[in-house]
């Protein structure tokens, strides 16, 4: 692909102005400019032109990963405690579940289904700040989760078709990762 240089003079006054808006480009190509200015002259120069080819074609989890709202979730078959399973997580390029809302809440516990298994989240005490917090730093809305059990130190969330509880860390249950929905495209 060969370059095009394109040179400008331009004698503008020092108190004339622009009128006209510089040119939209399709959303499909990216133009790079550079300028130079030497005195009254202006030269911009055309580096290069890159089409896009490639679109979007669609977001897709990856396999054994399961699509809910715009998260992929991975629902674990065997028990680890809450930081083993958050490691787990961290390995598989993920994190513990965060829930945002109430209508997410639902269709988790929906989609867990067995009445007797509890799945750890990414939400834990912090006895620091005497609050529940999630991995990434933020704390719970209340509104969004009752927790029901003790509130200790060493206490993680895990959740069931039914209940949102709250239990010792180093108790052993399945948990649930997360990561976003990944874009794949057309060629």
């Amino acid at each position: 692909m060969g370059q095009e240089v394109i040179y400008a003079d331009q004698n503008l006054s020092r108190d004339s102005s622009l009128k006209s808006s510089p040119p939209t480009l399709p959303p499909q190509e990216i133009l790079l400019q550079q300028k130079a200015t030497a005195g009254n002259n202006t030269m911009c120069v055309e580096e290069d032109k890159i089409k896009i080819t490639e679109s979007p074609h669609l977001l897709k989890c990856p396999e054994s990963w399961q699509p809910l709202l715009e998260k992929c979730l991975l629902f674990s078959s065997t028990s680890n405690s809450w930081d083993e399973s958050l490691a787990y997580c961290s390995i598989k390029g993920s994190s513990l579940l965060l829930i945002q809302d109430q209508e997410e809440l639902k269709l988790i516990q929906k989609q867990i289904g067995n009445i007797g298994v509890h799945f750890w989240i990414g939400l834990k005490f912090s006895p620091s700040e005497k609050s529940w917090k999630w991995t990434n730093g933020s704390f719970l809305n209340s509104n969004i989760l009752q927790i029901t059990a003790d509130i200790k130190e060493s206490n993680c969330v895990s959740i069931s078709q039914k209940k949102i509880i709250s239990e010792n860390c180093d108790a052993e249950s399945r948990w649930i990762c997360q990561k976003e929905l990944e874009p794949t495209y057309k060629k």
